[in-house]
């Protein structure tokens, strides 16, 4: 990918509404090229949706441009084509197969017939990069449902480095992991970084504060706060929201104020 164009993503004035419940309400954020945003806020802020409605899965109003690539009213697979790639909560690696199996599979949905019906020697340049890059090269012959957790789950990263994800939406990454798959997995993404755009939901403040480059936080639906993770912890009204007492939903900005 080195010599690929390095993407920001944009999110303008977007908004997803079920059954009159406004689930993500106007939110504006603004994702530089080759950051490493965290995107935090308590249960029901809207953060999942956010990402949702990014990848195509709901619908939503508003703008989402990733590059010059507007990505609201595409469906799921074009915009993944567009470069866009997710991890979800659950890891979705195939466990009965090997780690090699998996990456091929993922890859093969960017493969034309011809490639796919052409037999092979080897492993593919791309697979062998992304095993390299995930860290489980010696792990390639091995059944998926054999690896530890953290394995697990930067399998599922790898299977998005095959296909060309240009922009990374990770979902608790390291929910479940050690100390040392943590440390594992934050440089990972500083390694991912140097040439994609990472975001990362995450409720593990002692990882965010340790690799996240920028923060947004959600409430409500909307952007309570956003800046350094100094910016952020300094913020009042964040300090209120992770205390526990109650704050006014009006008062949660959409701009880029911390």
């Amino acid at each position: 990918m080195s010599g690929e164009r390095l993407d920001g993503l944009s999110v303008r004035d977007v908004r997803v509404s079920f059954d009159g419940f406004t689930a993500v309400d106007g939110v504006c954020m603004e994702v530089p090229a080759g950051d490493i945003r965290f995107l935090i806020g308590p249960n029901g802020a809207g953060k999942t949706t956010l990402v949702d409605a990014i990848t195509g899965l709901v619908g939503a109003t508003g703008s989402v441009r990733f590059g010059d690539e507007e990505l609201l009213g595409r469906p799921v697979h074009r915009i993944s084509r567009l470069g866009i790639g997710r991890t979800f909560q659950t890891s979705s690696v195939f466990e009965e197969l090997s780690v090699l199996q998996n990456l091929d599979i993922a890859a093969g949905a960017r493969r034309s017939w011809a490639t796919l019906a052409r037999r092979r020697r080897g492993v593919p340049d791309e697979i062998a990069a992304a095993l390299e890059t995930i860290g489980l090269t010696e792990q390639a012959g091995n059944l998926a449902g054999t690896l530890a957790h953290g394995q697990k789950q930067w399998l599922e990263i790898g299977m998005l480095l095959v296909q060309d994800a240009r922009l990374l939406l990770l979902d608790e990454p390291v929910a479940g992991m050690s100390h040392e798959e943590r440390d594992a997995t934050g440089a990972l993404l500083e390694t991912l970084s140097r040439d994609r755009t990472v975001v990362v939901i995450e409720h593990d403040m002692d990882f965010l504060r340790r690799f996240a480059r920028s923060v947004t936080v959600l409430h409500a639906g909307r952007v309570l706060s956003e800046g350094t993770v100094t910016q952020v912890q300094a913020d009042p009204r964040v300090q209120e929201v992770y205390l526990g007492h109650p704050v006014d939903a009006g008062s949660a900005r959409t701009g880029r104020e911390a």
